[in-house]
């Protein structure tokens, strides 16, 4: 027993220094997305879904730095808040993006497991829209229900954005040209699409509705960007890969396993900026202007599994995603 814990942390540490090597490469290869994207989005808005934490914090400043007016729409305002002013402190204590400075910062509420919340959100008036990231999301959480009695995964990883995204395509349009990025995961290959349970009331699994949702993300995104053709408004979906955030709350890792558990993490988990890179290509990039219904992990296309590319299935969960949440036609 001693001699494998020995050997895991050997590991991890021989890991940690590859990923080392390997994050300094990329950094300097990459240069984490410079004045190409950042003229690109200066004056932009941008609407990023769970903002103050994790991936979508990370995307926030990376957008704010590049001159973005940035809406963080979140649940709890007072956290949103809280995280607003940590951004603004750091971006002022770095001196960046120069003498232009920062762009502006905007907190609103925004419960996606409330279709009421939706719909209020988007009562506010906004004069334009270049990007909406739907980026927030729960992870294997137990069994719980929104408050419109959707199973929680679903109701807050799809459905509500689902709602979100379609109540903002008029203010998209009209700001065109003009993009919609979702944040899905590599684990929708788990998942399938139960038309005959999607709230999980028969059974309910955490990881496999969690990869249904991430699957649904996917298949909603290639159906959007079907009825989006010709509009100048693209969409398109990525992976973050594993990225070391508050996402993984719900897992419960006991006591004596955390220290390994944190050692590997830190050896191989992305940081949050570093899972964000994909989600700042797709908003500002110039390389992906015009291109919609695809998926990307690290900043490149990738392919899909037959599964996430079936139009059928993909048509009919937004037929029944517009009757779960509402739309009226």
């Amino acid at each position: 027993m001693a001699a494998a814990a020995v050997a895991a942390v050997l590991a991890a540490l021989g890991g940690g220094l590859w990923l080392a090597a390997r994050r300094l490469a990329g950094a300097r290869a990459r240069g984490l997305h410079g004045a190409e994207e950042s003229a690109l989005m200066r004056g932009k808005t941008v609407l990023i879904t769970g903002a103050n934490s994790g991936l979508g914090r990370a995307t926030a400043a990376a957008l704010l730095r590049s001159g973005a007016r940035v809406i963080m729409g979140c649940r709890d305002r007072e956290r949103a808040q809280e995280a607003a002013g940590q951004l603004r402190r750091e971006l002022r204590q770095a001196g960046e993006p120069g003498p232009e400075g920062p762009g502006e910062l905007v907190v609103k509420e925004l419960d996606l497991a409330s279709l009421r919340s939706v719909r209020a959100f988007c009562q506010e008036e906004e004069p334009r829209l270049d990007v909406l990231i739907n980026n927030a999301g729960i992870f294997q959480c137990p069994y719980m229900k929104t408050e419109d009695g959707f199973e929680m995964q679903f109701g807050v990883n799809h459905l509500g954005h689902f709602l979100l995204t379609n109540l903002l395509l008029g203010l998209l349009k009209s700001s065109a040209p003009s993009r919609i990025v979702v944040v899905s995961s590599k684990l929708y290959k788990y998942g399938d699409i139960n038309f005959e349970d999607l709230n999980s009331e028969q059974s309910y699994n955490k990881s496999f509705c969690y990869s249904r949702s991430k699957l649904a993300n996917i298949l909603f995104t290639r159906e959007l960007a079907r009825r989006l053709e010709g509009t100048n408004v693209t969409v398109n979906v990525l992976h973050p890969g594993i990225v070391r955030t508050n996402l993984g709350r719900y897992i419960n890792i006991p006591l004596l396993v955390k220290p390994l558990f944190n050692l590997i993490s830190w050896a191989f988990f992305k940081t949050p900026i570093e899972g964000a890179q994909t989600s700042i290509y797709l908003a500002s990039s110039p390389e992906v202007e015009g291109v919609s219904g695809k998926y990307f992990g690290d900043c490149k296309e990738e392919e899909l599994l037959p599964k996430a590319m079936d139009e059928s299935v993909a048509r009919k969960l937004w037929d029944i995603s517009e009757v779960m949440v509402g739309i009226l036609k």
